[in-house]
């Protein structure tokens, strides 16, 4: 199998940058709406309130538990911070390997044997770069995984709030709220 090589324009890489940022909103916006299903309430008349009273009730409720929470759950989740910006690729095998390549053929013309020493110098460039580009995956990877977790529970911690707000208001209006 022949691997090919391509470059990526600045351009093309803004482009990628907000494809995978659009991505991810997305998967924010699944993994926070999940819940809301489980989150909806059933609301029992205690007091005999008639149909139009409940819903009268009902939105009066959802605008003053919106505004005690500063939470709106019509509103579609948004993320409140940016994700985290995704680093120009650092080191790589090939880079360290070059570079490598280059200090152990200066190092290996001082001590007598160029060609050894560039040989030694691009392995071990080359393992050091790879390591260095490994690192910086994870580190990314582990940047990602926190910002998402912190999305995901600021909308809960928001969504909950909201949640009290609106049933207290609800029973306080004669309403029994499960």
């Amino acid at each position: 199998m022949a691997w090919r090589s391509y470059t990526v324009r600045r351009s093309g890489r803004r482009w990628l940058a907000g494809l995978v940022a659009g991505l991810v909103a997305g998967a924010l916006l699944v993994i926070a709406a999940a819940p809301l299903s489980a989150q909806e309430f059933i609301v029992y008349p205690s007091k005999g309130q008639t149909p139009e009273q409940q819903e009268k009730d009902k939105y009066e409720c959802y605008s003053w538990a919106k505004q005690q929470s500063g939470f709106d759950p019509m509103a579609p989740p948004t993320a409140a911070t940016a994700p985290p910006p995704k680093e120009e690729a650092k080191g790589g095998v090939l880079k360290g390997g070059a570079v490598g390549a280059l200090t152990g053929l200066a190092v290996g013309a001082i001590a007598g044997d160029a060609g050894k020493g560039a040989a030694i110098g691009a392995v071990g460039g080359g393992v050091f770069g790879g390591i260095r580009r490994s690192q910086q995956k994870s580190e990314q990877e582990q940047a990602q995984k926190q910002w998402e977790q912190k999305e995901v529970s600021r909308y809960s911690q928001g969504r909950t709030t909201y949640n009290r707000a609106f049933s207290a208001c609800m029973q306080g209006r004669g309403y029994t709220v499960q």
